[in-house]
């Protein structure tokens, strides 16, 4: 009897981490879909981010699939940032190294991009300090 309980904790914990990076992935996908043009390239980033976060290699075309269709009903982040500003901070700093990535995959960052980083460091309680010193390292990396 007590196995069954701890069953189903173990499944309400598996499907909240699940929910949990199909609000991550909608989020980068958004930072990739803002410049109109999402490559493969960025799809390759986001995937990268989610094994880091903990996703299982089999489930991430379910996941990106999931978090396409939810990005694209969603009309605003926050939707998305409510989850993720819970994390803890190096989740969170694995989000947005991922955000930084996805940005500069074409070389440039341009107004709306750098604009909705301003308005995640904010929605994400990050330091800006935290957010820059990331930028900068995926700058030099380029």
């Amino acid at each position: 009897m007590f196995n069954l309980f701890k069953k189903n904790k173990i499944n309400k914990n598996k499907d909240e981490n699940h929910l949990s990076l199909i609000s991550v992935a909608a989020l980068l996908i958004h930072s990739a879909k803002i410049d109109e043009n999402f490559t493969g390239k960025e799809r390759s980033i986001i995937k990268k981010a989610l094994i880091e976060m903990g996703a299982d290699e089999n489930n991430l075309d379910e996941i990106l699939k999931d978090a396409e269709t939810k990005e694209k009903d969603s009309n605003q982040i926050l939707e998305f940032t409510k989850e993720v500003k819970n994390k803890n901070i190096d989740k969170k700093k694995i989000i947005i190294e991922a955000l930084w990535n996805i940005i500069y995959s074409d070389e440039n960052a341009d107004m709306y991009e750098t604009n909705l980083m301003r308005r995640l460091s904010g929605l994400l309680y990050l330091d800006p300090k935290v957010v820059g010193d990331i930028k900068e390292k995926i700058k030099t990396n380029q």
